[in-house]
């Protein structure tokens, strides 16, 4: 078994895959929103919640990716917000094989969901997908549902011409 992980590493390495190990996802656990949004201070950061078992979610993941490789000047942070608790490994297959491997990305670790979820904002029930935009100044734009990726980049110019 391990030589067929060696093997696949391998060649992930040859063709410039990039891959995000299960244990480089970020913990998201009471007070993981507060130290977001200090470590992003003053900086515009796209934030998009989205889970495995969300359809939509799934299928824009991909656009996400795309998003990411022509605009290097976006500070995007991934949340995995998933009402069902997610297999780490899963995740990061997900975010891989999305091109979505080189984003800071976070998955849901407290079985009290609703508690995470509050400190992000206490009328979200839950919905998935879900984007914040947060300018510099601390101010966020919410969209809910699969972005309208044109918004987002017409937001990051607007932010950038600043």
């Amino acid at each position: 078994m391990m030589h067929f992980v060696r093997f696949g590493l391998c060649i992930a390495a040859l063709l410039g895959a990039s891959f995000v190990a299960a244990d480089e996802l970020h913990p998201f656990i009471p007070g993981s929103w507060q130290q977001i949004r200090a470590a992003h201070a003053g900086k515009p950061v796209v934030v998009h919640f989205w889970g495995l078992s969300c359809a939509p979610c799934r299928v824009e993941m991909p656009n996400w990716g795309k998003l990411v490789a022509g605009r290097p000047d976006m500070n995007l942070i991934l949340i995995n917000a998933d009402l069902v608790p997610n297999e780490r490994r899963t995740v990061a297959a997900t975010l891989s094989q999305t091109g979505l491997a080189a984003a800071e990305n976070w998955i849901f670790q407290d079985s009290f969901v609703e508690k995470l979820r509050f400190e992000v904002d206490p009328l979200w029930r839950g919905e998935l997908p879900l984007t914040l935009l947060i300018a510099r100044d601390g101010t966020s734009t919410t969209m809910e549902g699969i972005a309208d990726l044109d918004k987002v980049r017409a937001w990051l110019d607007s932010q950038n011409a600043q």
